[in-house]
Order: C-alpha cells, then sequence, then structure tokens
C-alpha cells in the first residue's frame, strides 16, 4: 500500500479519504481478531487440557468404570446379595473384572490399587451408558459375533469365552422330544435357520429384550407368538400368554435349569447335545476408539488364556457345585446401594408379535 503524508490525507476527496479510513479499519480488526483468536484457543486449553490416553485417564481417577447387567446371567452375573461387608455381586465377570482392575494397577504403577466402579445397569442400556461415556467398559457375557441396530461406536476385546450361542429349555417334554425329532428330520441335520422356522412354528418363544436371541427369533422364526421380556427370570413367571420356549445364552439356561429352575429342560438332540441355534463368543466391550484399552484387555487375556486362568475360572464357574452367597461374601465385587431395588425388579414380559409370514 502506497504511503500517504498528512496534509494529502486532508485535502483529499471525500469519498477515497472514506474508502482509505475503512482500509485501516479492516486491516485493524484482522490484527485484532488473529491476536483475539490466540487468546480464545489459549483459554479453551487451558479450560480444556488436551486429554490423555483412555489408560491414563483411568490411572489418573485411580478407577475404573465397569457396567455389568442388573439382571442375573448365571454363572456369569449372580442376583446381587447382602453381606456382612455389605451389598456384593459376583459370577465368572465378576472376576474377570477383579482381574482387570489387577492389571489395570500394575500398569498404572502399582502406587495405589485401580479400583472397578461396578454399575448395575438394564442389559439394553449398557450400550447407551457407553456410547455416552458413562463407562470404560462393560461385560456381562456379551455376544461379539451378533451384529445389531442401535451398537455403532463400540468394539470388542478376544473372546473370553468361546463356547456361546442360542439355546432353547422348555418345561413341556413333548415339546422338547418333537423339536429334537424335527431337527433330526430335517435336511440338513443341523439347526438350519430355514428349518427352525418350521421346528417352533405353533408355539410361544420367549426372549430378553436386547439379546442375541432376540434378534435370531425376529429374524428366523416365524408361524410363532413372541414373547418379549425384560429379564431371563421374567420369562419363568410369565403366564399371560402361558411360555412354550424359551431361547437364551445357552450356558446361562444349562446352569439355570442344573441348579435353579429344575422343572424346566435343556432342548437337546437325539444324540443329547444340546440344540444350539448359534455359536457365539463372550467378549468384553469398549468405545470404538479406546484402542489402548482394548490392547491391553487382549493382552491380558492372552496371558489368561496361555496360563490356563481363564480354563480354570470357567471351570470353577460353570462345572463346580457351590454356593454362590459365600462366593459373593468371601469375592464379590461392591456396588452403589441405591440400585439393590433395581435389581430385584426382573421386570415384565409383554406378547410383540404373532409372526406369520
Amino acid at each position: 500500500m502506497a504511503d500517504y503524508d498528512r496534509d494529502s490525507l486532508l485535502t483529499m476527496p471525500q469519498r477515497p479519504r472514506t474508502r482509505l479510513l475503512l482500509e485501516w479499519a479492516s486491516l485493524l480488526l484482522i490484527a485484532l481478531t488473529v491476536h483475539g483468536c490466540g487468546l480464545i484457543i489459549d483459554g479453551v486449553q487451558m479450560v480444556h487440557p488436551i486429554a490423555t490416553n483412555e489408560l491414563d485417564a483411568i490411572c489418573a481417577r485411580g478407577q475404573v468404570r465397569v457396567g455389568m447387567a442388573v439382571e442375573p446371567f448365571q454363572p456369569f452375573v449372580f442376583p446381587a446379595i447382602y453381606t456382612d461387608e455389605g451389598l456384593r455381586v459376583t459370577g465368572l465377570d465378576v472376576e474377570l473384572v477383579r482381574e482387570i482392575s489387577a492389571a489395570l494397577s500394575r500398569r498404572c504403577g502399582g502406587t495405589k490399587p485401580i479400583v472397578p466402579t461396578l454399575q448395575l445397569i438394564r442389559f439394553r442400556n449398557l450400550f447407551v451408558e457407553l456410547t455416552e461415556g458413562n463407562l470404560d467398559l462393560f461385560v456381562s457375557s456379551i455376544s461379539a459375533n451378533v451384529p445389531a441396530q442401535g451398537r455403532i461406536g463400540l468394539a470388542y476385546s478376544n473372546p473370553y469365552f468361546d463356547e456361546g450361542g442360542i439355546g432353547g429349555i422348555t418345561r413341556q417334554p413333548d415339546t422338547a422330544k418333537r423339536i429334537g425329532e424335527s431337527v433330526h428330520r430335517s435336511s440338513t441335520k443341523t439347526a438350519d435357520a430355514n428349518a427352525m422356522a418350521s421346528v417352533f412354528s405353533g408355539l410361544t418363544i420367549a426372549v430378553q429384550e436386547g439379546t442375541s436371541a432376540q434378534f435370531y427369533a425376529e429374524a428366523n422364526l416365524t408361524g410363532i407368538r413372541l414373547v418379549l421380556c425384560d429379564s431371563l427370570p421374567a420369562t419363568f413367571e410369565s403366564q399371560n400368554p402361558p411360555i412354550d420356549v424359551i431361547l437364551g445364552k445357552q450356558p446361562v439356561l444349562d446352569y439355570t435349569v442344573r441348579r435353579v429352575r429344575k422343572d424346566w429342560q435343556l432342548i437337546t438332540l437325539e444324540n443329547g447335545k444340546p440344540l444350539f441355534l448359534t455359536h457365539e463368543q463372550y467378549a468384553i466391550v469398549t468405545d470404538e476408539e479406546s484402542y489402548r484399552l482394548r490392547r491391553f484387555l487382549n493382552d491380558l487375556l492372552f496371558r489368561l488364556d496361555e496360563s490356563g486362568t481363564l480354563t480354570d475360572m470357567r471351570r470353577r464357574w460353570l462345572e463346580e457345585t457351590y454356593a454362590y452367597p459365600r462366593r459373593a461374601a468371601m469375592e464379590g465385587l461392591p456396588f452403589a446401594a441405591e440400585k439393590m431395588p433395581q435389581h430385584y425388579d426382573q421386570g415384565q414380559c409383554r406378547l410383540i408379535d404373532h409372526r406369520s409370514r
């Protein structure tokens, strides 16, 4: 820009002088804006410093925020009970959380233990709580290989249990026999989805909302009455309509009919093996961008598997005979007392679909 002396500026015609003043004002505004942006950026950084990675954040808090299903999935998650030490919950998944917390304590330097802050939440809400940033991870026999709507932004660890899947139970021996024989007569000799549509046709099927059993039934079974329940215990209490078959996590159903509800039985094939409609792997769930935490969990699961610890844990909870209240008192984890009423409220069932298509 050319230089102007004071006299020439004063004698300049009004319009050019006004234009020059506007140019100077614009330059001054730009300078102030750029300088101000720096101040604004500095202020933002002071209020919200650059975030550390998720493992460092856990170390800084001294806590790992863990979600777990408030509904019992025995033997992975048992009903919570009162003990001399307060409220406690136990199960295979709880023991896994203890292993995770111990490993995090070592990762964070070992100067103080990392405490697992356990939050018992409705199974269907675990996914929401994680995506909203209220949890670091959750674990409750979650099927890692089952696609489902509404579960974007999530990621799964390597499996810690690979013998899961959907199975069925009934309290009607004739129904169990009919299903087993129908599968045996089918051309595939396996639980092919197309064959299962005719096998279960005409029955009232109960599933827990938000689980892989619901997704399977909605995708594959026709000609049934589908009943959606808030929890597995609620399915046993449903009387309107009466339930013919409950579909759910096969290891949970197996434990339930052997230890808790002996008036029900597993649906098996003619060779006596349990009927599996799918095979599933159970994993730990994290946020999709929690790469460091997920690598840490995968490394821990590898070491637990190589050492035989995972095998011992599965045997200890699925095969041994024990009283879970005693284990809860000795090794269970605490959770907030205000969650206790919700824990005992197992919800309701409702007929949602006459699947005739």
